[in-house]
């Protein structure tokens, strides 16, 4: 059918009419007829059992699950109850017996619309009280239009607010306008899908599938339907993000950096501070490819803590000096970058590289130099924090950028690094963007990656340097403390470095650093100077102190660092062997993996004690259980995705895309990956969708590109 009628305004379906049209509008975002098709049951309940009322007596006492009784109402009373308080009550009787049905509000319009005497169907929750039983508030049906209706033995429940239940607008009436939905479209509904994948798939067709999503006669049908359109989801989300992938790649023109010249060989030949894993070689290989292509890079790089990231970001800024260009990297925060600066430097320092800090610290006169260089190309590495998106930063001709931590910028703070190179005269004048290499250390999910990061291409580092000794973890409750501090004094004693660190959330910042301090000062009791010296490490310090405090723990001139997470990145001491998580169970997963990373940098064996109360929820259980398990951030990432859902994981700025209507990532992974390999092979054959059996596809897909929720473009 045309997809005309589809978009007619949800008000002219009969029933709706402007205030429940305003309601639906508001409440469930439903504008328009095809908002309500693709407003998905999120359960069923099995509606193929009628009881009799004297079955009621064998079942359990006290609430009995959602049943349904034919039968009728043979009168109606209103009862008064507490001080001022009013319920409606109608006896319900069948050939068995009777019960009473109850209301506590909206008498006026129930009392009107019961019929004394005539058969009807109620459903709901029953309450035993003693040998009687009663129902609150059941939805009652006239058997004739029951019989009728275009109801299944499968009752879907729709997704709902209290406002709508409160406007009388309940589960029934969502039924009732669904089912005038499919009687004024016929049920027919545009194919959406190619032939060919609905043959080799075995998928039911379209109208079948939205048809049995609402109305299913059986869970075999049910299950059908819904393979049918998670598949369809996850496929047009695919398809986007792919295209997004294949038009930039053929669009954007990036620098061609065809020369792998004497400062990437002179640092691979005679600089290499230690062999590069397998995993490192071939991400290098890809990164080399990428930028060999006429096209611009961008790709994200997964690598967990201590994989060997930087060397090979290194790397990648070594192939655009060699082509005559800069590169810059831009760290979250100022430690961070301080961090990449100093390390950096030192792979650098044999190759007669220029490279310089930009942060919010840097004194003008600095920044003038740095300025100056920048323009006149003489600088060729440039680290920073958001301080090089200031607009006075100008690159002659910046060739590669690396992002690292991600997830911290949102994607307009990633584009303005685009327009900071002046025009290339070799490509006429026009501004060519810089390759873009995006790091991260927090392992992303393959499904998640999959789904948000779809148009980047991925390559993952996921071998540790050979030397490295798994850290070992324990979980300890707060009264195992006496026992935890005495390992802390006999790892001291080996000359070793300990971390120990307290939550810092937001909401509660004044409790936190109260934590903070309470511990602290318990901490200096029970390791006193001379003999021991402890760093503080909070928010609230001036960045001079930080960095003072810092440097006192990195030269090994303090035994314990008390922290908040402020060194969950970018702290490097490879002498601190011992990490300890106070409140553990306030943490994340991805969050107490990336803090168990500051340690095991150096040859040592390396601990992560985490100390819980003893109260602890299932989730953090799993958690804890996890940490202790596995050091595979990956495998964390998957558990901490079951847990937390994707629009937790991503945070706001990326979880906009993730309104599935239907899919779930962590259930569907499977078909995630199924509907990503047919969206790669649909392309690869006909990029354009101009073939005419992807027709229907192709109309769907522009109009998909017009709006941002996809279940828009899919009916």
């Amino acid at each position: 059918m045309s997809n005309n009628l589809l978009l007619t305004p949800i008000e002219f379906l009969k029933g709706v009419g402007p205030n429940r049209a305003e309601l639906l509008r508001k409440e469930l975002g439903i504008y328009k007829y095809q908002d309500l098709v693709n407003f998905f049951p999120n359960r069923y309940i099995d509606r193929t059992r009628y009881y009799k009322i004297n079955e009621l007596h064998s079942r359990s006492a006290g609430s009995v699950a959602e049943i349904q009784i034919i039968g009728k109402i043979i009168n109606i009373k209103t009862v008064e109850f507490g001080k001022n308080q009013k319920r409606l009550v109608a006896t319900f009787v069948d050939d068995t017996g009777q019960m009473e049905l109850v209301w506590f509000q909206g008498h006026k319009w129930i009392r009107e619309s019961l019929k004394i005497n005539e058969m009807c169907v109620i459903f709901g929750k029953c309450t035993a009280f003693g040998s009687n039983f009663n129902m609150a508030h059941p939805e009652i049906e006239l058997l004739s239009e029951h019989e009728k209706s275009l109801r299944s033995a499968m009752q879907p429940v729709y997704p709902s607010t209290e406002t709508l239940t409160n406007r009388g607008i309940t589960n029934r009436v969502i039924n009732k306008l669904m089912q005038q939905l499919f009687h004024e479209t016929h049920a027919l509904f545009t194919e959406t899908l190619p032939a060919k994948i609905i043959d080799e798939l075995k998928l039911i067709p379209k109208n079948a599938a939205l048809f049995n999503i609402h109305f299913p006669k059986n869970t075999e049908v049910l299950a059908k339907a819904k393979f049918r359109l998670i598949f369809e989801e996850l496929f047009f989300i695919q398809l986007q993000l792919i295209t997004k992938n294949l038009v930039r790649k053929h669009k954007i023109k990036g620098h061609p950096f065809t020369t792998v010249g004497q400062y990437f060989n002179d640092f691979y030949q005679n600089h290499l501070p230690f062999q590069l894993t397998n995993a490192q070689k071939r991400v290098v290989k890809e990164i080399r490819s990428d930028m060999g292509s006429q096209a611009q890079m961008n790709r994200l790089l997964q690598g967990d803590v201590g994989s060997g990231k930087t060397i090979v970001a290194f790397m990648s800024m070594l192939l655009a000096l060699d082509n005559g260009y800069q590169a810059c990297l831009m760290a979250p925060t100022e430690i961070l970058a301080n961090q990449h600066f100093i390390g950096l430097s030192e792979l650098a320092q044999s190759l007669n590289i220029n490279i310089k800090l930009l942060t919010g610290s840097t004194k003008i006169a600095q920044r003038r130099i740095i300025h100056e260089e920048l323009e006149n190309g003489s600088l060729h590495l440039l680290i920073g924090t958001h301080a090089l998106l200031e607009d006075k930063v100008k690159f002659k001709n910046l060739g590669l950028a690396v992002i690292d931590e991600q997830h911290r910028f949102g994607v307009e703070q990633r584009s303005k690094l685009w327009k900071k190179s002046n025009p290339d005269p070799i490509k006429g004048g026009e501004i060519v963007p810089p390759h873009v290499l995006v790091m991260t250390a927090t392992p992303i999910p393959r499904t998640l990656a999959m789904s948000l990061y779809g148009d980047l291409d991925i390559s993952v580092i996921d071998e540790l340097p050979p030397g490295r000794k798994p850290i070992q973890t324990v979980h300890r409750y707060d009264s195992n403390r006496l026992k935890v501090w005495k390992f802390i004094r006999d790892e001291i004693a080996l000359g070793r470095q300990i971390y120990i660190v307290y939550p810092l959330i937001q909401e509660s910042e004044k409790m936190d650093f109260k934590d903070l301090m309470d511990g602290y000062e318990s901490i200096s009791r029970d390791f006193p100077l001379p003999q021991y010296a402890i760093s503080i490490l909070h928010g609230k310090m001036k960045p001079a102190d930080k960095d003072a405090e810092m440097k006192r723990f990195a030269e090994g001139k303090t035994n314990i660092m008390v922290a908040t997470t402020v060194i969950e990145v970018g702290v490097n001491v490879p002498n601190a062997s011992v990490m300890i998580i106070e409140s553990a169970e306030r943490f994340g997963l991805s969050q107490l993996h990336q803090l168990r990373g500051r340690v095991g940098r150096g040859a040592e064996q390396s601990y992560c004690i985490l100390m819980t109360s003893h109260k602890l929820s299932n989730d953090s259980k799993t958690r804890m259980e996890t940490m202790v398990q596995t050091n595979d951030g990956f495998e964390i990432a998957e558990v901490d995705l079951k847990l937390r859902g994707p629009g937790d994981i991503m945070g706001t700025q990326q979880s906009g895309v993730l309104n599935l209507q239907i899919a779930d990532l962590v259930r569907d992974r499977d078909t995630l990956a199924l509907a990503r390999s047919y969206a790669v092979k649909l392309l690869k054959d006909d990029a354009p969708m101009e073939k005419p059996e992807h027709a229907a596809l192709r109309a769907v897909f522009i109009d998909m590109t017009k709006k941002k929720n996809i279940w828009n473009y899919i009916s």
